[in-house]
């Protein structure tokens, strides 16, 4: 690369989120990092910028490339309204707000499944937020899909302990297609997606298990 980029991340004290900023802020990829924030992260890095999550700013600001690793559930949301908004109305705000100030590239944590006409509610938003996605002017698309994140959250969410636990114990039996529902670690997926963004192919990519497994050893 001649030249380093600005990215804002989205997401960035959640599980996967975190990850993604360690990774951009040692990329030697990345010169400015912005964190859209509710609260402060409590962190300080000479690379490091936080913004209100209410995308109040600079007008002037530059932007290159979009991470976002928003996700809740809807017993956490509290109804089906308030999750639709924080898993796709709010990325979807985030992209339009990131593109006039010429974002190029949008990199998304989605889930394994996801489709816009999936009979699972869950699915079907997230699916909904991908072909929201790549409608948009956006010269990359990379959307990741992992299966169980593994890694140490901050909450506590007994289903997917349970499901991971459950996951962890199939694993072996999750061979030929079966493998994209295989668990894998938050970090690889933020990994990969920064790699993803670096290496800066134009088109629309979606990465399974062993497409993120692999983009997340391709550059130091």
């Amino acid at each position: 690369m001649s030249e380093s980029k600005t990215a804002v991340v989205a997401g960035a004290s959640g599980l996967t989120g975190s990850h993604i900023l360690d990774a951009l802020l040692t990329s030697p990829h990345y010169d400015q990092i912005v964190a859209l924030v509710r609260k402060p992260l409590g962190r300080s890095h000479p690379k490091l910028r936080e913004l209100p999550a209410t995308l109040e700013g600079p007008s002037d600001l530059r932007i290159d490339d979009v991470f976002c690793a928003l996700g809740t559930t809807i017993r956490k949301a509290g109804s089906k309204e308030e999750f639709v908004r924080v898993d796709k109305e709010i990325p979807l705000q985030i992209a339009n707000w990131a593109l006039q100030r010429g974002a190029g590239q949008f990199a998304l944590v989605s889930s394994v499944s996801s489709d816009p006409k999936s009979a699972t509610f869950y699915l079907q938003v997230k699916g909904e937020l991908e072909s929201g996605l790549n409608s948009m002017n956006f010269q990359s698309v990379h959307v990741a899909r992992p299966s169980f994140l593994l890694g140490h959250r901050k909450e506590h969410r007994l289903g997917e302990r349970i499901g991971i636990a459950a996951a962890a114990l199939a694993q072996p039996l999750l061979i030929g297609g079966l493998r994209i529902y295989r668990s894998i670690e938050s970090q690889t997926v933020a990994k990969a997606l920064v790699n993803a963004s670096v290496l800066g192919k134009p088109g629309r990519f979606v990465y399974h298990f062993d497409d993120l497994v692999g983009l997340a050893g391709k550059i130091s």
